[in-house]
């Protein structure tokens, strides 16, 4: 009897889990019509089209694209992007959806990630008291061969977007101005993306650091700034209590 797929189990689990707290999003906000849900079609279809070309540019060789393609979560977060851009453009959609995404996304990368820490080499060994171990037929994992103790990397990503969802879920009543509930949880995760691969099992390629991380530095940059020029226009007071000098 072959073994469960795991992994693809839980991305669908996931991908279920953002799909509802999507539409109940979607429906508190009076947002829930045809072409809201068209706009998840886009999402849906260009991430699964992102996760696989994102992975198979890894190895350049047409035989992977179906079989690794669907463990690139970066490149599926961005197909998804594009996908739902693409979608609201040929239906002429102008409203922004980016604040409906925000915690269905949060919520189902959490579930998605229990596939990762089940089935993928946990992190870069430590001495630390949680590090965890693995089986020694984990893919790619010298550290699973010789038992060595490493970085629960999914643990650490599944309790972000736990946190992340949480408060997504406390601010969105306060953030009034449409898309910067969006650019903050995606500014937040490019940035602590950025900085748990160094705790990954990722192959460094140039100055130490991953692909994933080379893929994030013009992301985390841009979103830096535009995250810095929603402070100095106010857009955030109403998270910190902050008022605006007159």
């Amino acid at each position: 009897m072959p073994d469960m797929p795991l992994h693809e189990v839980f991305v669908g689990l996931g991908v279920l889990v953002a799909a509802v707290v999507f539409v109940r999003e979607a429906r508190r906000r009076g947002a829930l019509n045809e072409q809201s849900l068209i706009a998840v079609t886009g999402a849906l279809v260009g991430g699964a089209i992102g996760m696989r070309l994102a992975g198979w540019l890894e190895t350049l060789n047409l035989s992977d694209l179906w079989l690794y393609g669907s463990r690139s979560i970066l490149g599926g977060l961005t197909g998804a992007y594009v996908g739902v851009l693409v979608a609201k453009r040929i239906i002429g959609y102008r409203e922004r959806t980016g604040d409906l995404f925000a915690p269905a996304v949060a919520l189902g990368m959490a579930v998605g990630r229990i596939g990762c820490h089940l089935t993928e080499a946990p992190g870069r060994p430590t001495g630390l008291p949680w590090g965890v171990y693995a089986p020694a037929s984990t893919p790619e994992c010298p550290g699973c061969l010789v038992g060595q103790a490493m970085h629960p990397s999914f643990i650490y990503e599944i309790v972000f977007h736990l946190a992340a969802f949480a408060a997504l879920v406390w601010a969105r009543k306060r953030l009034t101005r449409p898309g910067e509930l969006f650019t903050l949880y995606l500014a937040a995760y490019a940035g602590f993306r950025f900085l748990v691969e160094f705790t990954r099992a990722n192959e460094t390629v140039w100055l130490d650091l991953t692909r994933p991380q080379w893929f994030l530095v013009p992301g985390v940059l841009l979103l830096g700034l535009r995250v810095a020029y929603g402070w100095r226009r106010g857009y955030y007071d109403a998270l910190f209590e902050r008022k605006v000098m007159t």
